[in-house]
C-alpha cells in the first residue's frame, strides 16, 4: 500500500515517469482502486454453466439473438444497436475502448444490464453507476515501453486486474473464466476487417468518413467515429492463450458464429445448441 501511496505522490510532483522502475508505473492507481470487493463476490458464481459472448461482426445478423433470452451472455460497446433493433440484452455488458467511451457516453450511461463492467480509468465518466463494476486494466500489452508489449496474458484474478489483449474479447474471457463458466461459445467472432480507403488513418487510429462495413450495424463505427487498427496477428496469440488457459482448467471455448475466418477453436452450429 505504502509503494502506491509513493507512486501517486511522484505522479501528482510531475516527475518523469520514465524514471520510475516498470513495475511501479504500469499500473499507477493514477484513477483510484478497482471494485475489488464486489468482484470477488462474484468470483465462480456461474460455475458449472454455460455462456455466450458476443462479437459485433456482420455475421451477428444472422443469429436469432432470441434464443438467448435465458442464458447468460456479454456483449460489448455499441451492442445497444441490436438492443433497439430486437431487444436482445447482454447479461454482462462491457467496454474497454477509450474511442468506443468517448464516441458513446450518453448511450452508454443510458444502458441497463445486470452487470456493467468498466475499466477504473472511465468511472469518472460514468454517470449511472447501477450494476458497475469498475476493474483495474493492465494495458501492458499497448505499450512499447512495456516489457509485455504485445504479448498476451490471462489473469486469473479478475478483482485484482485483467490484461488487455488487442480486442474487448479478451477481457471477457478473462472474466467469464473467473466467474466460473465452464462452456463459452463465441458468436458474430467474423475476424474479417477491411479499412476502407475513405477512412483517415493516423497511425493506429482510424476515422471513419462513411457507414461501417465490419459490423453488424452501419454506424457502429459509422461516419465520425475513432477506432483502432484491429491488427488481427495480435489478436489471433491472444485467442491462442485463452484457449490453452481454458483447456488447462478443463474448460472449453467454442466459434459458434455463422461463417467468418476464426479457426482457433473447435467450430459449433449456433442454432444446434437450443
Amino acid at each position: 500500500m505504502a509503494i502506491r501511496f509513493k507512486v501517486l505522490d511522484i505522479i501528482k510532483k510531475n516527475i518523469d515517469l520514465n524514471a520510475i522502475p516498470y513495475q511501479m508505473r504500469e499500473e499507477p492507481f493514477v484513477y483510484g482502486f478497482p471494485d475489488t470487493k464486489k468482484i470477488r463476490s462474484l468470483k465462480g458464481k456461474f460455475a458449472g454453466k454455460r455462456c455466450f459472448i458476443l462479437g459485433n461482426g456482420p455475421s451477428l445478423n444472422k443469429v436469432d439473438l432470441s434464443l438467448l433470452k435465458n442464458e447468460y451472455s456479454f456483449a460489448v460497446n455499441g451492442i445497444f444497436y441490436k438492443t433497439d433493433e430486437c431487444g436482445y440484452r447482454p447479461t454482462f455488458y462491457v467496454v474497454e475502448d477509450k474511442a468506443v467511451m468517448a464516441d458513446n457516453i450518453e448511450r452508454i450511461n443510458e444502458y441497463e444490464a445486470p452487470y456493467k463492467f468498466f475499466p477504473i480509468n472511465y468511472r469518472s465518466k460514468v454517470k449511472n453507476r447501477k450494476n458497475c463494476l469498475f476493474f483495474r486494466m493492465n494495458t501492458g500489452f499497448y505499450k512499447e515501453c512495456s516489457p509485455n508489449y504485445g504479448v498476451p496474458r490471462f489473469s486469473t484474478d479478475a478483482s485484482r486486474r485483467l490484461y488487455c489483449g488487442q480486442s474487448v474479447t479478451m477481457i471477457n474471457l478473462q472474466l467469464a473464466h473467473y466467474l466460473g463458466f465452464s462452456e463459452v461459445y463465441l458468436i458474430g467472432m467474423d475476424f474479417n476487417y477491411e479499412i476502407p480507403k475513405s477512412a483517415v488513418v493516423n497511425g493506429k487510429e482510424i476515422l471513419s468518413t462513411e457507414d461501417d462495413c465490419n459490423h453488424f450495424h452501419p454506424e457502429y463505427f459509422g461516419k465520425g467515429k475513432t477506432w483502432h487498427d484491429p491488427q488481427l496477428d495480435k489478436v489471433l496469440n491472444s485467442y491462442k492463450m485463452m484457449k490453452i488457459v481454458y483447456e488447462a482448467s478443463n474448460r472449453r471455448i467454442f466459434n459458434a458464429t455463422v461463417g467468418g475466418k476464426l479457426e482457433v477453436f473447435e467450430r459449433v452450429d449456433f442454432d444446434s445448441l437450443f
